[in-house]
């Protein structure tokens, strides 16, 4: 299958569903990812498009795109929609991971509802969740156990941002772990990535 994540900055996507990209590029699925910004307001914009390229190096996905847009100012607006569409295009995606809509950061937010949009033709299309998302209650779990450790391994990748949780001495390592811990307890596993379905289609033969 084709596999496209979107994330609205550098290492939303690793935190959101990097674990579930692990299995499926491990499983030989084909992992793309459009990063939409260069994370200029949280960091130094080229320090964190090398991070960002590390990352996706370590997680065995085919490709990555950017959307050179502007941190803290990404809009929800038919620019935005074309960008995304061009992508799905490109890439043919089975499955589409979004940032939800819920979410205090305004570019989440943005990314999130120009996804709804651009993927209304895709068959399965899934919202990840980041520690400035709120009101998440997953209904789709992936148990990523046997990979936890090499999703935290993608985390340091991004190693401008690590400490940057705004919870004392709290790193973004605990954090995600913290939460695969509590989607685990809720799927029934170890550990798991939660996500919300906005489409699942399934063929029943």
């Amino acid at each position: 299958m084709n596999i496209l994540a979107i994330g609205a900055h550098p290492d939303d996507i690793e935190i959101g569903c990097g674990g579930t990209l692990l299995k499926y590029a491990r499983a030989g699925h084909k992992v793309h990812l459009l990063v939409l910004s260069y994370g200029s307001f949280g960091g130094d914009p080229n320090v964190r498009r090398v991070e960002q390229l590390r990352a996706v190096k370590a997680m065995g996905a085919k490709s990555i795109s950017w959307g050179n847009l502007i941190d803290t100012e990404i809009v929800n607006n038919r620019e935005l929609i074309i960008k995304m569409d061009e992508m799905i295009g490109k890439v043919r995606p089975d499955v589409v991971f979004l940032n939800h809509v819920k979410d205090v950061h305004q570019d989440h937010r943005a990314a999130a509802l120009a996804g709804i949009s651009a993927t209304r033709y895709i068959k399965e299309v899934l919202f990840y969740e980041v520690p400035t998302t709120y009101n998440f209650e997953p209904n789709v779990f992936v148990d990523i156990q046997d990979v936890l450790e090499k999703k935290l391994h993608l985390l340091k990748a991004h190693a401008s941002q690590v400490g940057k949780t705004r919870v004392k001495n709290q790193t973004i390592l605990e954090s995600a772990k913290s939460c695969a811990n509590f989607r685990g307890f809720q799927g029934r596993v170890k550990y798991a990535e939660g996500f919300m379905a906005l489409r699942i289609f399934r063929k029943i033969k």
